[in-house]
């Protein structure tokens, strides 16, 4: 019988996630479903995610009104269900965990965007965070921004493991690889065990959704794989490095390179468009639900991403001679997905607040 399309990904080295977490995900066994027939081995999650669950769920409010009678704040109620919803899934990704040896199986908790330009703040949330939930295989998502990367070197010395959000150049990529590698590097330094778990999710398909109006109808759809590209080029060059391999010698595990933001914009596109073409070894992709199950209905693998970066730069060129800015518009991308978690974060923060009132009313 012939592998699915997961099953081939999985093989060749690559480990799929689902982006999505919902309290039904959880109750009803879809998401053991989702691990056990379409090789998912992980979870990532954000504040718009848990947005649209508890907007769209009664399977919150009797939680809710526990919170609602001991006085809990909007924010803690959050991270409260947050980390109720999360534990279960990182119990579910246990055996994976344990089977890789801490190489898979592992969920994602953003820390407030509210804290995005805080470094301290952020540093004392995830430490916090990730001690509530208590579960190993739980990373705490930082955002790979200036103000982050302090935060995130920190938290890996400190031995939380973090998922580097909102990144989404070569550079950016380049900037998180080395705060993680400053922050084992600290801790070899000083005795404590180097093997802190990471990965660095790298945004695809916002690119071509900033620049699809603005360019001929053959460059449609590719700068975001052109951009993946020229990242997985400088990811696997960097774990050659000899300072990497030293941090290897010492019992570090590498941050593993993770593609966000996959789920397919353009209706004139194929719905696995990014999965069939980021096929790697040594990275995860993270997908929306509907994506997963279009990729085990209907999807196929492509050729696996050449290390060296393939045609990336003559892509990239074509760009450049349409009026595209690479650097700039990766500095705009990653300023306005900033802006855009805050303002799902302060949306949750209304639905909870809308939610926790009108459960008070109903008694």
């Amino acid at each position: 019988m012939k592998a699915t399309a997961p099953l081939q990904l999985r093989e060749a080295g690559q480990s799929l996630w689902l982006d999505n977490i919902t309290r039904e995900l959880l109750t009803s066994g879809t998401l053991k479903r989702y691990i056990d027939e379409l090789s998912i081995t992980g979870l990532t999650s954000n504040p718009t995610i848990f947005d649209h669950a508890i907007t769209k769920s009664q399977a919150y409010d009797a939680a809710i009104r526990q919170h609602i009678r001991q006085g809990t704040s909007d924010e803690e109620l959050f991270f409260a269900l947050a980390i109720e919803d999360l534990t279960q899934a990182a119990d579910l990704f246990r055996p994976v965990y344990d089977a890789t040896d801490g190489v898979d199986g592992w969920v994602s908790l953003e820390v407030s965007p509210l804290l995005a330009y805080d470094t301290a703040s952020t540093i004392a949330q995830a430490k916090e965070l990730h001690a509530r939930a208590g579960r190993p295989n739980l990373f705490i998502k930082i955002p790979g921004t200036k103000e982050g990367l302090p935060a995130i070197e920190e938290a890996i010395f400190a031995g939380v493991p973090i998922n580097v959000t909102l990144l989404f150049s070569r550079e950016h990529y380049v900037a998180a690889a080395e705060a993680f590698l400053r922050g084992i590097e600290r801790r070899i330094k000083t005795g404590l065990k180097p093997d802190v778990g990471s990965v660095a999710s790298v945004f695809i398909s916002r690119w071509d959704s900033a620049v699809m109006s603005k360019v001929p109808e053959k460059l449609r759809d590719r700068l975001g794989i052109a951009i993946a590209q020229r990242t997985y080029k400088a990811y696997r060059q960097l774990l050659d490095t000899p300072r990497w391999e030293r941090i290897y010698n010492a019992g570090a595990r590498p941050q593993r390179l993770l593609w966000a933001s996959t789920g397919t914009k353009d209706p004139k596109a194929s719905d696995v468009l990014y999965i069939k073409a980021l096929a790697a070894p040594f990275t995860v992709n993270t997908m929306p639900e509907g994506t997963l199950k279009a990729l085990g209905d209907h999807g196929e693998i492509g050729r696996i991403l050449p290390t060296d970066g393939g045609d990336c730069e003559a892509v990239l060129t074509e760009f450049a001679k349409a009026g595209i800015n690479i650097d700039a518009l990766a500095a705009q991308l990653q300023d306005e997905g900033a802006k855009s978690f805050v303002k799902s974060w302060n949306e949750l923060m209304g639905v909870i607040a809308s939610k926790s009132d009108a459960l008070t009313k109903a008694g």
